[in-house]
């Protein structure tokens, strides 16, 4: 599984819209210049977010944008929907994929359950997890384990 540069992006500009203290909103050049992303790519982000009901704009055409809801209403995995139409680690968990092993797959149920654990991780981290670093990578490193005998 890969998570697209589209919700990487759009995770980073709703970080930068939540994290603004200006009741005007954060201007799209403002994100833009400060996430290194040209324009044009995050008119694509913003729309996304808009059309997701994510943020809108704080008063007009010409102003900044503010979050439609607060920052620990808004999941990761809400944010994930604004760009992708699900989490599916596998082909044969989409319902879209028919597969002459399912019925007598053993390794189904285990994906199933994988798949289900990222989801339901994804809509337990909020945007103000994020915004108070409540979410480390100290706490994710995984030890290397040896792969010589014993």
């Amino acid at each position: 599984m890969k998570i697209s540069t589209r919700t990487r992006y759009g995770v980073r500009t709703m970080l930068e819209i939540a994290r603004a203290e200006n009741s005007g909103g954060v201007f799209q050049k403002d994100i833009a210049e400060n996430q290194s992303l040209s324009l044009k790519y995050l008119d694509h982000i913003i729309q996304a977010l808009k059309t997701s009901n994510l943020i809108r704009n704080a008063k007009g055409k010409k102003s900044g944008y503010i979050l439609t809801r607060k920052p620990e209403e808004i999941t990761i995995f809400d944010i994930h929907r604004a760009f992708e139409p699900g989490i599916c680690l596998v082909e044969c968990l989409s319902g879209h994929y028919s597969c002459d092993m399912s019925e007598n797959c053993l390794t189904r149920g285990f994906w199933g359950h994988l798949n289900n654990l990222i989801i339901n991780y994804f809509k337990s981290v909020t945007l103000n997890d994020l915004m108070n670093q409540r979410i480390s990578l100290e706490d994710f490193i995984i030890p290397e384990t040896s792969n010589s005998p014993l």
